[in-house]
């Protein structure tokens, strides 16, 4: 049996995974005390004990997600020995932890809007007149907090890390890295300069109750001045009584049930026009065969509610407008705004027990629902959806996420898609898939959505569209998409540079094939498209068959944050079987359309038992170079684009490649 070492920890683009937001429940209760600690040391001291403390609770609480999250950009710690539970490559509480983190130095940001943090959660304390804040340390504490309160929020996240959690600088550097915080080595070379009170230990101070903000201590505020204040707020709730009765006599009144959308009150003529159902663009059902442009603008208003204006105006409200009823999520990078015009009306119908509204304003999709059942909308609100969709072609607007259940989704697709089914992507050989049925309106039946489970990959459903290229006059050109778990599902493609398309054909199912069981570490990333292209063959040593050597490069909608992973695929008989993923990089160039060059490496052991160190770049490269303490012949080289050399196991080779002009290439990272 082949197999092969992951050279860069075995994962591919980043940890995958994901968590559901049980799972996130169940860690948060039994990590909270911990949690709020790292969120009480990271937020400024000069909020005061009793604010620092109210907000260390709201920051750990907010941690917890929603819905369904994925691990994939969790950066892990190295499993070492000695070290507590919590510092562990646990992904659960790895996640929250980096919620925590984000959530605490958000506080040092400056905000366009209101203080800092939320005065809200104060409220209870103040109308029973009570402070909250930690027991009292020492000394030591004291100097410590005042030491830490001298630096940067960043700094502080490092110190705590360190000391606190136990992780190595490596490690940090990677959460810093996720968190996209700017001057990390100023952070730590402040960090060091922290200094511990003299004969203590950094650790054990930060694990004291001076910092436990779930063990606190009430004193009363300034009764004299707490009763002046009741007292006035007793006044102006009257003043706001009177005032609010007399404003609302002249004019219309409004509720916030599911019938009624809140009046436009002070809006400019254009967002007033914005929020108005007769203002909605109707396309008519084939504008798409005449359109200059075919993409969303071109999609005819379709369903059975689309003259139904209070649900549409509720629909609108709710972009411009949400209020708490209203559960809103965007795709990453994806702007929450009210639409700049009078949106488009893509679709507005029932779909399994919900009314669904589609709108377009031109860069962005969005989705309402909310239950067809009243006590539904009382009990679990409504729901928007909005993700990017500026500059999608034909084929990046071959369909739209229209309802989710339980482990399915319903798709509504384009007007030029002739046939819709569904095939497995770990199944080459599933070209034709099961038709699926669609109504009048273009909605597909339920289509399973994939088991985003790495462990338990053995079928990842794949969306084919046929006719969705028609628009150059090939009617029975297909597409093939997957599902992310966003409102637009993912383009697949295959090929180099310019020259990629749709990834239907042969060779291109049988690469994605083994690329597929790695998609759970897009998940939440706002992806457009994913591409793979084969950029060398390698035969293996002792006559072990043909590997090949495959890059796959997941475009975001946003343009910036590309995910690439060069993949090490050995024969196998199993096609489904995943590749190893040897190299990632975010945000890189590499594999696509501006830069084609890739250098990577595995060391593979042999069905003899052997060891090499095997390398692959792309054919730009004519020399290339491995060396290191292991390596057989070091530096051992190769006058071709791939390499085989033997090696002992554990080995750690550096890798190098060289063009024909003499420039030098580097492997991917």
């Amino acid at each position: 049996m082949t197999s092969a070492a992951y050279g860069s920890g075995g994962h591919p683009w980043a940890p995958s995974g994901s968590i559901d937001v049980e799972q996130a429940e169940a860690a948060l209760v039994e990590h909270y005390p911990r949690l709020v600690r790292i969120a009480y040391l990271l937020l400024p001291s000069s909020l005061g004990r009793h604010r620092r403390v109210l907000a260390a609770h709201g920051v750990a609480q907010r941690a917890l997600p929603r819905g369904r999250v994925s691990t994939a950009s969790v950066p892990l710690p190295g499993p070492r020995s000695g070290v507590p539970a919590w510092a562990r490559p646990d992904p659960v509480y790895a996640c929250l932890r980096l919620r925590v983190l984000r959530g605490a130095l958000a506080a040092e940001r400056p905000r366009r809007f209101g203080p800092p943090l939320p005065v809200l959660p104060g409220l209870l304390p103040w109308l029973v007149g009570l402070r909250l804040f930690p027991r009292a340390g020492g000394a030591d504490e004291l100097a410590l907090d005042h030491a830490l309160s001298r630096v940067s929020a960043t700094a502080r996240a490092v110190h705590v890390l360190r000391e606190l959690e136990g992780l190595a600088d490596r490690d940090i550097r990677r959460l810093l890295r996720e968190l996209r915080l700017p001057d990390a080595e100023a952070a730590f070379r402040a960090a060091d300069g922290v200094e511990a009170p003299p004969g203590s230990r950094d650790g054990s101070l930060l694990e004291s109750q001076e910092f436990d903000a779930c063990t606190l201590q009430a004193r009363p505020t300034d009764l004299l001045r707490r009763g002046q204040h009741r007292r006035a707020a007793a006044a102006a709730a009257v003043a706001v009584v009177m005032c609010g009765g007399l404003l609302g006599l002249p004019g219309d009144s409004w509720s916030p049930g599911p019938d009624s959308a809140k009046p436009p009150y002070a809006l400019p003529a254009g967002a007033q026009r914005a929020q108005d159902p007769g203002s909605l663009t109707r396309v008519s059902a084939s504008a798409w065969r005449t359109a200059a442009r075919t993409d969303f603008s071109a999609w005819p208003t379709r369903g059975q509610l689309t003259r139904n204006e209070p649900l549409l105006s509720r629909a609108l409200a709710a972009w411009a407008r949400p209020d708490s009823d209203v559960r809103v999520s965007a795709a990453r990078g994806t702007a929450t705004g009210p639409p700049p015009g009078p949106p488009q009306l893509l679709y507005a119908g029932r779909v399994d027990g919900a009314a669904v509204v589609l709108l377009y304003d031109g860069l962005r999709v969005a989705r309402y629902t909310e239950p067809l059942d009243r006590d539904e909308v009382e009990e679990r609100g409504v729901a928007l959806d909005l993700a990017r969709t500026d500059r999608a072609g034909a084929a990046a607007s071959g369909a739209l996420v229209i309802a989710r259940g339980e482990g399915n989704a319903r798709y509504l697709t384009a007007p030029w898609v002739a046939r819709t089914s569904v095939v497995d992507l770990l199944a080459p050989s599933d070209t034709d898939g099961r038709r699926l049925r669609r109504d009048q309106d273009g909605v597909t039946e339920p289509v399973a959505s994939p088991d985003t489970n790495p462990r338990a990959c053995d079928r990842w459903p794949g969306l084919s569209l046929e006719g969705s290229e028609d628009i150059e006059g090939s009617a029975d050109a297909s597409q093939l998409y997957t599902d992310l778990g966003e409102l637009t599902p993912v383009r697949l493609t295959d090929g180099e540079g310019d020259d990629r398309g749709a990834a239907t054909g042969e060779a291109a199912r049988v690469r994605l094939a083994r690329t597929a069981c790695h998609f759970p570490a897009l998940i939440g990333i706002g992806v457009k498209s994913v591409n793979s292209w084969e950029f060398a063959r390698q035969k293996l040593p002792e006559g072990d068959g043909e590997a090949a050597w495959v890059c796959t490069r997941a475009e975001t909608w946003r343009g910036g944050g590309a995910r690439v992973m060069a993949q090490f695929q050995p024969p196998t008989r199993s096609p489904g079987r995943p590749g190893a993923a040897v190299s990632r990089a975010n945000g890189s160039p590499a594999c696509g359309g501006r830069e084609r060059a890739v250098l990577t490496g595995v060391l593979w052991k042999s069905r003899a038992g052997d060891w090499y160190v095997l390398a692959a770049a792309d054919d730009s490269v004519v020399r290339m170079r491995a060396q290191g303490k292991g390596v057989e012949g070091s530096p051992a080289t190769s006058d071709s684009h791939t390499l085989a050399v033997p090696a002992r196991p554990g080995v750690r080779a550096a890798l190098s490649g060289e063009r024909e002009d003499g420039s030098r290439v580097l492997p991917l990272r």
